[in-house]
């Protein structure tokens, strides 16, 4: 039977660094992280951290707030934990000093930090700094946080009553005249408006409390954390990549209305109803190979820039695993936390696993840097290769026999024949609860049943092995071979 593994907690292992005082606020993460290594000086008594505790932070977006809140531990760098608290939620992160009144939290495995001045004890100014070289920073964002301050949306004692309780599943349908923009560009591909523009949120409400989750065919948001107030409710999220910002009315017949978006990119409109039978179309059927095509195939690159492909010895036989991701997306890395432990306990059983990477710059180099930095975060031991740019229409190009490829994640099974068995698109978390383990459970099901098939590569060779009067021994035989 397989190893059934649960869900990893977010987060790593803090490390701590210490670097050169005269490093200026607005220097890059990268060059800044060179210097560092380079200097072996330690900082005066007179550097500056961040108060223990909770925080509030609030980004500024088009005019509106984006709230989060994180937790501090320690009191310098060498003994820092900072973690990004969303509902249950819980992502920890590495902690850099920049200068004495400066530090920088990189997002884990996502291509951008947070730059952050300490102003005093109680206040900190500073900016999420998004690192991908071929956007020079457009995509920045500046917050404030004060200290002391665990509510998101309402201050304590500021609260309205709620007129509805929002508890349940909604429909949630993205308004018609919505643009659909994924990773800011407009969309065009008529199945992938369709795959978003339905969508189901699981919503839980305490008082004025509210947490939850919208998922789409694809994906979905994340934990998300807010409050209701009278007839408006506000949620949010912040884990790593771009914030994540909710708001809407509920009108006198308990229907919702509002908009969704992820700080840097678009604002869309939608509408909700409360309805228990809600359902996305089939994750197994939105991504499909061409007619008569039962495989696919590619020849791409690993870290070390050795070519892989499903027809290596290293593949023949087994069962294996092909995950198209990308280390910008939060539901890739999310597929990842599930599927790197998994891949540890099982790969004894026959199995291996190809993770193929498209990155947010088609440059070699940077699959190297981002890709070797989630390969270690994650303690990945399958293979890492580089497929090129982030674009769905460029991965269906070069994954031969596909026809179409509807997001990132997208999940195929192929048997020890080389048969493509099945394909999932997206990847639903832990927080969906239902949804998260029915894919666990079908997930376990199949490969249960694809490794206890026999490998055909082996049969044929017993078959053509030579007959007992030829050889003498069909035991032997067998066992030589």
């Amino acid at each position: 039977m397989h190893t059934d593994v649960a869900a990893v907690a977010s987060g790593a292992s803090v490390r701590t660094f210490q670097g050169n005082t005269q490093m200026k606020f607005k220097r890059s993460i990268s060059a800044g992280l060179a210097l560092l290594a380079l200097s072996s000086a330690a900082f005066a008594g007179g550097a500056k951290f961040p108060t223990e505790g909770v925080w509030r932070g609030e980004f500024t977006v088009d005019g509106d707030p984006i709230p989060f809140n994180f937790e501090v531990k320690g009191k310098d760098v060498k003994d820092a934990e900072f973690t990004l608290l969303n509902g249950t939620r819980r992502d920890l992160f590495e902690v850099v000093r920049i200068s004495d009144d400066t530090i920088s939290v990189p997002m884990n495995t996502y291509d951008a930090a947070l730059l952050i001045k300490i102003v005093d004890g109680k206040t900190l100014t500073g900016e999420y700094q998004d690192l991908v070289p071929n956007r020079k920073g457009a995509r920045n964002l500046p917050f404030r946080a004060e200290h002391g301050k665990s509510w998101r949306f309402i201050e304590p004692g500021k609260e309205i009553a709620p007129e509805a309780d929002l508890s349940g599943k909604w429909a949630i349908t993205q308004a018609d005249k919505s643009s659909i923009n994924v990773g800011g560009k407009a969309v065009a591909n008529a199945q992938e408006i369709a795959n978003r523009r339905g969508q189901v949120a699981l919503l839980k409400q305490e008082g004025n409390r509210l947490t939850g989750v919208f998922m789409t065919s694809v994906g979905d948001s994340r934990e998300l954390e807010g409050a209701i107030q009278g007839n408006r409710f506000y949620l949010s999220h912040f884990s790593g990549p771009s914030p994540r910002y909710i708001k809407g009315t509920i009108d006198e017949d308990g229907n919702i209305e509002g908009a969704s978006g992820s700080g840097i990119y678009n604002v869309v409109k939608f509408e909700g109803r409360k309805d228990p039978n809600a359902e996305l179309a089939d994750p197994y059927k939105l991504t499909f190979l061409k007619d008569g095509q039962t495989r696919i195939d590619f020849t791409f690159p690993d870290l070390e820039g050795k070519p892989v492909s499903l027809s290596d010895d290293k593949y023949k036989g087994k069962v294996v695993i092909v995950e198209v991701i990308g280390t910008w997306c939060p539901n890739c890395t999310d597929q990842t936390r599930f599927l790197a432990p998994w891949f540890k306990q099982n790969r004894h059983r026959g199995v291996e696993a190809i993770a193929i990477a498209f990155e947010q710059e088609d440059d070699f180099a940077y699959f190297q840097k981002t890709l070797g930095k989630f390969k270690g975060f994650f303690d990945i031991q399958y293979d890492l290769v580089f497929g090129g740019i982030a674009d769905k229409k460029v991965a269906t190009e070069k994954l031969k026999g596909l026809n179409y490829m509807a997001a990132f994640p997208t999940t195929f099974i192929i048997d020890r024949r080389g048969e493509v068995r099945e394909i999932y698109t997206g990847f639903t978390g832990t927080i969906t609860g239902k949804y998260y383990d029915d894919y666990v459970t079908k997930f376990n099901g199949l490969l249960d049943q694809l490794i206890a098939e026999p490998d055909p590569f082996d049969q044929k060779r017993l078959t053509s092995a030579p007959s007992d009067a030829d050889s003498g021994s069909a035991g032997r035989t067998a066992t030589a071979n």
